[in-house]
Order: structure tokens, then sequence, then C-alpha cells
């Protein structure tokens, strides 16, 4: 949970040099720019680089999917490696190596058998049905290679299901012999929403004994559940932001896993996501039609008119633009807004512009929208990275109405840009959001706690009212919004106090 991460840095078996640079191992299903889902792949492609910077010897594994260009990333085979699984069951897979950015070392696991599919997680007919064994080969081969290589990680940091059994391998698999049995495991979990709940016939494949096979580490009403196993095993977790450290432990916002994270809750960091401002700064950003700054904002009105015209929307620097880049999913709130814009566009003026693709019925609302308001609607239903980074500076607002966001990193995208965020304030987007006040003229974007359609028309009404009613204001959010600093500078820190915690708290009889 929130705490002074300054100060606190765990339980310890000894003393030990805290300044000393660690080994770290990242074990992942995601990492930007190779494989990309959502905000976890920012995460793993970000971290690891300023970690990197502060002295630690950090490296990345992820799988080898087919969809990742290995001549662009110029990723070579390293050597053969043979996992062996539950059951008696060896499955070789071939080790590659690329780098980050030129920065950190990348390893990327080839199983043709698992990973060479267009998908990462699923197709569009569903999820691929033996996730849970492809990631279990992941975990597994996370440790076989570090044995294979010598390369004996501090920590290994693993992120949310599909990597929670790594916790759960470094307790059980040859611990006292294994040179793994001193490596502490921190577990991230960046939707608690997403669990992993499988058939207890993978059980077998995953091998370890039954005797974990029980309420409180993996069983979970006649399933496996594998982010419940990880949060028992590890040594530390975090979670993406101080208010959804405190969301996960109430009955709401822990999905049916709320008493097993607060039996962890001493070993439980809440620590906010960072901002790879390398890749999202308008002062900086090679995508955007024009380069600006907060003391020199022309390029943003540029800025603007390109993606009005671009997205088929008439020329109005008058007129505010709401910006939309986002999965079409329940959490982001496409419920919310399918009530309330249709409402606030037949009775306010501004214009929208929409950068996404998920559920087809909302996919098949907004490009009804875009007819229905022809000149003040622009859709585009699909993902573009250099699009996104056009509906950021371009636009003036952006809504994030999410029923739940862990942390979000559209709206700390968005402030950079000096684009004001319209939020529902939970996990963080109540952290990283100061909601405007009208008196003051303080704040840095608006924010409305109920999660109904009346509360999102009324705040979008209020942003659009202080666009017509009160410039001055406007101007000087966007002052403050773009002032603030969200780098993984001072998150790295937190990260480098929490494994120090899980090294000096690593659980030996989970």
């Amino acid at each position: 949970m929130e705490r002074d991460m300054d100060t606190d840095s765990g339980s310890s078996s000894g003393p030990r040099d805290d300044t000393l640079p660690l080994k770290i191992l990242f074990v992942a299903s995601e990492c930007a720019p190779f494989a990309k889902v959502g905000g976890l792949a920012d995460v793993v492609g970000s971290l690891p680089k300023i970690l990197r910077l502060h002295g630690h010897d950090v490296r990345v594994l992820i799988p080898l999917y087919s969809s990742i260009d290995r001549a662009k990333y110029r990723i070579e085979f390293v050597q053969p490696a043979c996992i062996h699984m539950g059951n008696r069951e060896e499955q070789w897979v071939g080790l590659n190596q690329g780098q980050l950015d030129g920065q950190v070392p990348v390893w990327f696991v080839d199983c043709e058998r698992f990973f060479g599919r267009p998908g990462i997680y699923d197709q569009p007919w569903g999820e691929y049905t033996d996730n849970a064994f492809r990631y279990a080969l992941l975990s597994k081969a996370a440790l076989q290679i570090c044995k294979d290589t010598g390369f004996i990680p501090d920590v290994m940091h693993v992120h949310d299901w599909p990597t929670a059994l790594v916790p759960v391998f470094l307790k059980t698999w040859d611990r006292e012999l294994s040179p793994l049995s001193g490596t502490a495991g921190v577990l991230t979990i960046h939707n608690i929403g997403y669990q992993g709940v499988y058939h207890p016939s993978v059980f077998p494949y995953i091998g370890v004994g039954l005797e974990h096979l029980h309420p409180d580490k993996f069983e979970d009403h006649g399933n496996l559940n594998l982010l419940k196993a990880g949060i028992w095993f590890a040594d530390a977790l975090t979670t993406v932001s101080p208010t959804y450290a405190l969301e996960i432990l109430g009955p709401i916002g822990g999905r049916g896993l709320a008493p097993y994270v607060f039996n962890r809750r001493a070993d439980l960091f809440g620590i906010l996501n960072g901002a790879d401002y390398e890749h999202w700064n308008p002062e900086t950003d090679m995508l955007i039609p024009e380069r600006y700054s907060a003391d020199n904002l022309l390029g943003k009105a540029v800025c603007k008119a390109a993606l009005q015209q671009r997205m088929g929307l008439d020329v109005r620097p008058d007129w505010p633009i709401f910006g939309i880049v986002s999965r079409f999913a329940q959490q982001k709130g496409m419920d919310l807004i399918r009530e309330a814009i249709p409402w606030a566009l037949n009775h306010m003026v501004f214009q929208l512009v929409v950068l996404g693709q998920g559920d087809s019925s909302t996919e098949d609302f907004f490009r009804w929208l875009a007819v229905r308001h022809h000149g003040r609607v622009g859709v585009h239903i699909g993902f573009s990275n250099e699009l996104s980074h056009w509906v950021e500076a371009g636009s003036d607002f952006f809504l994030m109405p999410s029923i739940y966001e862990p942390c979000g990193l559209s709206q700390m995208y968005s402030l950079k840009y000096g684009t004001l965020p319209l939020v529902r304030a939970t996990g963080g987007l109540e952290d990283t959001v100061e909601n405007y006040n009208e008196s003051t003229s303080d704040g840095t974007g608006f924010k409305f706690m109920v999660p109904t359609p009346q509360a999102l028309h009324d705040t979008i009404g209020w942003a659009v009212s202080t666009w017509y009613d009160r410039p001055h204001h406007v101007a000087q959010l966007r002052r403050s919004a773009m002032a603030q600093d969200f780098s993984w500078e001072k998150s790295a820190r937190q990260y480098e106090m929490v494994y120090r915690h899980a090294i000096g708290n690593r659980r030996q009889n989970p």
C-alpha cells in the first residue's frame, strides 16, 4: 500500500548494503515495442531502462511471438534450452537475444508450438484455450535459462497472471539445490480483473505438489487461479498506483482476491507507473505535425488543425476537441460514453475524435456517431501509434471515464501535451489528475466520482463551459498540466526499495 518508500525497506534476515547494484530479470508476456496489448507492455519497455541507468544489471525475458520482426529488432539465436514441465514432459525452446532501445538485453523464448501464432493472448474468436500451458512454459523457461546461462538474478520481477508462476517455481523447484534458491520474486498486479483462471487439468503440467492445490494458493472454486498462486508465493507485491493498492483490498476492487491480497498487505506497495517521455513529449515528438512547448503553444494549434483535417472534421479552432484513445471495453467506461455522448453532442458545441477497437457493438456505435454528426465526430477503428500521438497533441480534452483504472498512461501523456484529462476519480486517474477549482483556476483536469452517464454528461458540460466562458482558466490549466512530471525516475527508486524488501523478506516455507 502507499507508504514512505524512502524509509520502509521491509524486514531483513541480516545486514545488507542497500547501495549495491542488483541483478534483475523482468519476465513478462508483453514488452513495448516488441509485443503490446496494454499498459503492461509500456511498463516492461520503460522501467528496465531507468534501472539500468541506475547501475543495475537488468534483463527482460518475453516470448518470441511470430508477430515480432526478428530482422527489424536484430534478434539472434543464442542457444537451445530444455524445459522440464510436470508429467515428465520436456519442451525444447530456443533462446534468442535482442536489445531494448539499445540499452537493455532482451531474451526471447522461441517455441513454435506455443508462440508461433498471430495473436498474443487470443484471436478475434476468443482466447487461446492453452494459454495456461503457454505461460506456464514461459515461467519455467525463465528459471531454466537463468541456470543455463549463469545469470542468477537477485530478483525476478514478474507481471500479472501470465508470469505469476515464476515465484511459485522459485519456491518449489529444486529449492535446496537450485542456484536460484536465493532469488526473490516480485509480482506486479497491473489489473486484478485478469487472473488466469483455468481447469484443474492444467495442474499436472505445472508440476508442483498436490499440497499446493489449496484454497489459499491455487484452488479457486474448483479451478486453478494462477494470479492467486503468485500472490501467495511472491516475496513482495506491487500494483500500479497508490489508490489502486487500496482498492484491491476491498470486495469490489479485489475481484474475489481481496482476502488473499489483504493477507499480504505488509508486502504490498502501490507505485505509480511512469510515463516514457522519451517517446511522449510534444517538444521532441517526431510523429506529430508540429512540436510545441508550454511556453509556445503555436504548434498545438497546428496539430489541432491537422487532426481536424485528417479525421474529416470541420476546421474550427474555436471549437474544443475531445479525444478518445482506448480499448472498447466495459472497464474503460464505454457504456457511459454510449449513453452520454449523443446527448452531449445534441446540446453542446464540441468535436470528438476516437481511436480504438474492441467490442463490436461499440465499434458500430462510433461508426454510427461519425455518420450522424458528420464534421463533428471522426472515428478510426483499429490502432495506430502515430494517430494516437496526433490525438494527444491535437485535442483540447481527453476522455477517460473508466469504471476502474489501475493506473492509466494516456492521462499522463495528455497532461504533458496540454490536453486536459476528463476522468473518473478511480485508481491511477485519481492519483494523477488534480480536479479543476473554478474559483482559483487551480487543477490539471476534470473529475467525476459516480460512474453514471449523467455524471459524465455533466462533467463534459463543465469542461465545455470552461472552454467558452473561462478561456483564461483553460490556459492556466494547460500550463499546470504540462508542468507535471510523471517520469519513471521516482517510481524506479521506489521499485529499488521494493526489490530490497523482497530480498530481505524471502519466504522460506510458503
